[in-house]
Parts: C-alpha cells; sequence; structure tokens
C-alpha cells in the first residue's frame, strides 16, 4: 500500500532534522558543500531548513526590527573587530603584518570582484549561516537546554571553524580565526539572530581586503606596536 504524500514528506522531514542515516548525510554534504563551492554551504542550509520544516528562528533567520539598525552596527561592528584584531591582537600573537596568502591582492583590481563575492557570500553569508546558524541548531538538538550547552557548542564551532582556516592561512588564520569564532558564537548564542553577525562577517573580511589592496596592512599592524 503507497504511502500518502503527506505522510511521506512528514516523515522525509522528521529525517532530515533527526540524527539517522539521512540527517547525518545532510550534515556531511552541507560542510563538504561549505568547503567546495563558495556560498554553496549556506544555500544548502537553507534548503534543509525548508524541506525539514525547521523554523527560520531556529537557524538563526529572525527579521530584525530594523534592518538598517542591524546593518549600520554589522558594518561598524565588522570594522572595528578587524581594526582591532589587525593592529592589537594579531601583534601581541605575534603574528606576520602581512597576510601572504592573500598578497597578491595588493593593487590588483582584476582580483577585487572574485575575492569581494568570496568574502561577502562565502564569508558573511556561507559561514555564519553553516558555522552559527546550522552548528548551532544541530548541536542544540543533541545537546539539550542544559546551562553547559551553548557554552561547549561555541567552543566546538569555533574550533572546527579555525582549524578549516590553517590549510589556507596557516598558525595565524586559526589563530584569527578562533577569536572571531568566539566572539561570533557568543553573540549567536545570547541573541539567537544571524543577520547582524552575516553583516559583521563580511565588514571584517572587506576591511581586511581593504588593507591588503591599498598596501595598509604593514601601516595596521604596527599603528599601536611600533
Amino acid at each position: 500500500m503507497n504511502e500518502a504524500p503527506g505522510l511521506a514528506d512528514d516523515r522525509l522531514a522528521a529525517e532530515l532534522r533527526g540524527f539517522g542515516p539521512l540527517g547525518i548525510l545532510a550534515i556531511l554534504i552541507i560542510f563538504a558543500g561549505n568547503l567546495l563551492v563558495v556560498s554553496l554551504g549556506g544555500l544548502l542550509v537553507l534548503l534543509w531548513a525548508r524541506r525539514s520544516d525547521t523554523p527560520w528562528r531556529e537557524i538563526g533567520y529572525v527579521q530584525p526590527k530594523s534592518w538598517s539598525r542591524t546593518i549600520a552596527i554589522g558594518i561598524a561592528f565588522g570594522i572595528a573587530f578587524k581594526l582591532l584584531m589587525k593592529a592589537i591582537v594579531m601583534p601581541l600573537f605575534g603574528a606576520e603584518p602581512t597576510n601572504q596568502a592573500y598578497h597578491y591582492l595588493e593593487g590588483n583590481s582584476a582580483a577585487l570582484p572574485g575575492i569581494l563575492y568570496a568574502v561577502t557570500l562565502g564569508g558573511g553569508f556561507s559561514e555564519e549561516t553553516v558555522y552559527r546558524g546550522y552548528a548551532f541548531e544541530r548541536l542544540g538538538k543533541l545537546f539539550g537546554s542544559a546551562a553547559w550547552a551553548k557554552p561547549l557548542i561555541v567552543l566546538l564551532t569555533t574550533a572546527v571553524f579555525a582549524a578549516l582556516h590553517y590549510r589556507e592561512q596557516g598558525l595565524a588564520g586559526v589563530q584569527q580565526a578562533t577569536i572571531t569564532g568566539l566572539v561570533f558564537g557568543t553573540i549567536f548564542a545570547v541573541t539567537g539572530r544571524i543577520w547582524m553577525l552575516i553583516v559583521a562577517h563580511a565588514a571584517f573580511d572587506v576591511t581586511a581586503v581593504a588593507f591588503i589592496y591599498l598596501g595598509l596592512e604593514n601601516d595596521m599592524a604596527h599603528l599601536v606596536f611600533k
């Protein structure tokens, strides 16, 4: 006897939300997609949320009370955070003043469209959607609402997020991603809202690109510690 379409859809949604074979396969595909194609991971999360009947708010997609205020705060926070990291935090870690992995961007106008697409949609949208929105939802279902759950989720998501920066940016990339992951993760754990973080992450990365493109990296790295 064939199963009614509605019941089949409900069962598929439940399996996608669960941690059986289909749920685990969805997790693997989403994280693999985020590594292989710019912005694909974030798009797959949105597709997963829609098909699994997961409320948008559970992955942080809550409509802001004021879009203009959220965007303004995100831009200001992202720029200020990058300045803090470049001028104070990373020098304290003993990081090199220039990011060799992206040094090719200096004065390279032809490379700007590609890198700006990568840091806004790949970094801002996709990384926040995957490592904050989706990962927090999945781990939250596993760990429950105990007091230790959210701090542990922040640490686990930060560890994965940071480790993935090693191949391209080395130890300095891991150090920076650890700090940003802890900060962004803590904000998401407290607020449960992702839009400001998407904008802030994009602004953070665009500011980094601007420093490199304009040849200001070395100056900014020695702004405080000469």
